[in-house]
Formats: C-alpha cells, sequence, structure tokens
C-alpha cells in the first residue's frame, strides 16, 4: 500500500530503489506517526470533518498499535511504503472507512515532517541529558584532581605547568558551548509543521494552533511553505549541533590516547576498560576512546553531506528528502552511545604523579622564574632576555622554590562558576 496510490502498478526495480530501506528506519518514527496522527483526528473532530465516535475508534486503534509498537511486535511489511501506510492500511482494515479519514487534510510531506520533527525533540533533549551528566562527572573529577601538576603543552612541546582540575573543566566548560547549539537546534525543530500538508496548506478549516499545543510544541509554524521548507534546514542545524560536540568529544578523546601513551604517561584507565594485542602480551590499548575519536570525526563529517542534499533545492518538497533521514537518525543513535560510554569510561581514569625532575620538564618554569624577577623589580623583558640567555647557554635552572607558589594561582578552577554557568533547560 503506498498513500499516493492511484491505482497503477509501479515497476518494481523503480519500488525498491525508491522505498530504500525507509521501512527499516521508519520504525524510529513510528511512535511519533501515532502521536501526531491521533492529534491530527481530534483535530478533525474538533471542526466536524469527522464524528465523536469515529474519532473514538481512531484513539482505540492507534492505542493498539502504539502497544504494539510497545511490545515489539509491530513491523512494516514489504507491502507498505513506509510507516505512514503501514498505520493507515491498519486502521481500515479494523475500521474501514473511518480509516481511510485520518488522511484527510494533510499530506505525506506534512505527516513525516511532524513525526521526525517530535523525534528530533526527545532525542536532542535526551542527548543534552547525557552531556549535562558528562558535564557533572568532568567537574566533580576536576575537584577531585585540582592539586595534581599536569605539564601543559603548547606546538606539543613542554611549556607551562597545569593541572588535571584545569584540564578536566576545560573540557566540562566547552560542553557548555556545545549545550547553546544544541539547544538552538531543538528550538528549530520545535514549531509545529502539521497542516502544511503537501507545503501550500489545506482548504478544509483545519486548526493548526490546537494540534501545536496537542504535540507538545512551543510555537506554530506559520508559513505553509516555510514548514515544507524546514525539511533538511532541520537537519543542517541539528548536524552542526551534533558536529561541535563530536568536535569536543573527539578532541578530548585524543588527550587521553596521547595521555596514555608511555611518552606522556599521565592517566590509565583499569584493565577490563583496555584492549590486548593478538601478538604483543604488554599492550594496553585505548581502543574505546580512539572509537569515539573516529565516530565523532564521522558525525562532523554530518553537516557537509546534508548541506550538499539541499543546497541547492528550489522551494517545495523534492525526494531528495529522504536521503537526509537514514544518517540523521543513525548520528542521533551514535551520539548518545558516545555520550554514555563516554561518561561512564572517564569516572574510572587513574591519574598518576608525573615526576616534575624528569630532564624532559627542566624548562617547565621558565615563566616562573620570569614572573619572580618582576616581582622582584625587574622590567618583564630584561626578566625574559636573561632567562632565555640562561637556556641558550645552558646556565638555566629552575627556581624550585616558587613552583607550589605557582601551583596555587593556577588552581583558581571557579568550578561553581562553570557549574552556574551550564544552561538551565
Amino acid at each position: 500500500m503506498k498513500l499516493w496510490d492511484k491505482g497503477i502498478d509501479i515497476d518494481k526495480k523503480i519500488e525498491q530503489f525508491t522505498v530504500g530501506n525507509d521501512r527499516v528506519l521508519d520504525m524510529n518514527i513510528a511512535s511519533y506517526d501515532i502521536a501526531a496522527s491521533l492529534a491530527h483526528a481530534k483535530m478533525l473532530a474538533k471542526i466536524n470533518i469527522i464524528e465523536t465516535a469515529e474519532l473514538e475508534q481512531l484513539k482505540e486503534g492507534l492505542q493498539l498499535l502504539q502497544e504494539q509498537i510497545d511490545a515489539g511486535t509491530f513491523c512494516i511489511e514489504a507491502q507498505f511504503e513506509d510507516v505512514h501506510s503501514k498505520i493507515e492500511f491498519e486502521l481500515t482494515k479494523m475500521y474501514g472507512d473511518v480509516g481511510k479519514k485520518i488522511h484527510t487534510a494533510r499530506s505525506r510531506n506534512d505527516q513525516v515532517l511532524v513525526a521526525l520533527q517530535l523525534y528530533y525533540k526527545d532525542n536532542l533533549k535526551l542527548i543534552n541529558t547525557k552531556t549535562e551528566l558528562l558535564f557533572n562527572t568532568l567537574l566533580d573529577l576536576a575537584a577531585t584532581h585540582k592539586d595534581e601538576l599536569l605539564p601543559g603543552y603548547t606546538h606539543l612541546q613542554v611549556a607551562m605547568p597545569s593541572s588535571f582540575g584545569l584540564w578536566f573543566s576545560a573540557y566540562a566548560e566547552l560542553l557548555i558551548d556545545d549545550t547553546y547549539l544544541l539547544e538552538a537546534a531543538l528550538k528549530t525543530v520545535d514549531q509545529n509543521p502539521l497542516g502544511s500538508a503537501a507545503g501550500y496548506g489545506s482548504s478544509f478549516p483545519i486548526d493548526r494552533t490546537f494540534t501545536t499545543k496537542e504535540l507538545g510544541f512551543s510555537e506554530l509554524k506559520y508559513n505553509v511553505v516555510a514548514a515544507q521548507m524546514g525539511r533538511g534546514k532541520n537537519e543542517r542545524t541539528i548536524a552542526a549541533a551534533l558536529g561541535g560536540l563530536s568536535n569536543t568529544l573527539s578532541r578530548f578523546a585524543m588527550d587521553i590516547c596521547l595521555y596514555m601513551s608511555q611518552n606522556f604517561d599521565f592517566i590509565s584507565f583499569p584493565d577490563e576498560l583496555t584492549t590486548g594485542s593478538s601478538i604483543m602480551p604488554h599492550k594496553k590499548n585505548p581502543d574505546v576512546f580512539e572509537l569515539i575519536r573516529g565516530k565523532c570525526n564521522k558525525i562532523q563529517s554530518l553537516q557537509t553531506e546534508m548541506i550538499l542534499i539541499t543546497n541547492n533545492l528550489p522551494s517545495g518538497y523534492h525526494r531528495d528528502f529522504q536521503l537526509l533521514k537514514e544518517n540523521m537518525i543513525n548520528a542521533i543513535s551514535e551520539m548518545k552511545d558516545i555520550l554514555d560510554v563516554f561518561n561512564y569510561a572517564i569516572q574510572q581514569v587513574i591519574v598518576k604523579t608525573v615526576d616534575l625532575n624528569d630532564e624532559k620538564y627542566k624548562y617547565l618554569f621558565t615563566v616562573d622564574n620570569i614572573n619572580t624577577m618582576v616581582e622582584e623589580g625587574m622590567s618583564f623583558r630584561d626578566a625574559y632576555k636573561k632567562v632565555g640567555g640562561e637556556v641558550i647557554n645552558g646556565t638555566y635552572k629552575p627556581d624550585v622554590t616558587k613552583k607550589h607558589t605557582h601551583e596555587g594561582s593556577i588552581h583558581n578552577l571557579c568550578l561553581k562558576e562553570i557549574h552556574d554557568k551550564y544552561p538551565k533547560t
């Protein structure tokens, strides 16, 4: 069954190509199509397009289908093009002509839009929640390890002293920026497109404000053409938000892989969180974080894909939009898993004591020595040249008495301020 079926057979090869794997993907939005269909049926009863008794039948049928979804027995067989045709078929099988009325005053276009936007809304909220959990974990780790020194690097060269507290809280604060983008994406999709039909509205006296409230949208997408043009723009916006979050997590994962290597040896993890080699029995590989890095980099490419698919399309609906669904749904699912695993694993990090007497950290405190001279009255430029000359001549010796003073100054982490800065949703 196809919602657009006019009784003309379509070539099977063409049908297979155009349907693709929509049946599988649509299982992700089945519940949302039922919710939207229920809201639409209530609206049709409100404007007297269907009778109260017919509404009750549709409500009953939709509830039965939702129970099948919850039980895992609902499936979209090969005879159906998508979840929308499957649901209408089942309602028609249950109630005859009443089931056929469910499509009145809507198109498959706005059916897909509203189901996807409800799906996006729920999942963006869930991703936001999981991001906040990781944020809180990192602040806890920052507080726990705020007094443990970590060499800072620029250009991958030893630079200045830092701390594990600063490292953990840095990534926590970057997650706040990512949350701003997630909130922007959520606001974009939180506009009801139902009632835009095929993109040019309906001649029925539909009540779009009613369905907006019924479905829990914050706002109505007023212009029906704009609602249809939201297909693609929604995905580009979400992809940008997921890409920002992925960038933060990918960089963090890279730090972890680097810091676990023997050349740095700043951190470790319990053996059960690492993997080994088939021929080298000593290996403790950070596969989890390498996969996180790779998966996050893959998600960052999604925005480019969304742009290229939709970039030069004119207004109105185009079948190209179908191609947005698969990788967007996969990326959302992947991001939820990444956040869960990252939060689980990083809580078990083992922070090591770094031996700052190691020869490679000999110049870690040159800035401290310069600052000491400045505090004693020397100009910064002269102090810089003096210490620089000592480094070149091989006569530089770090002033170890100033190390702990420097520790005290860099550990003002403002953890409470960072926590209070996190958006309250």
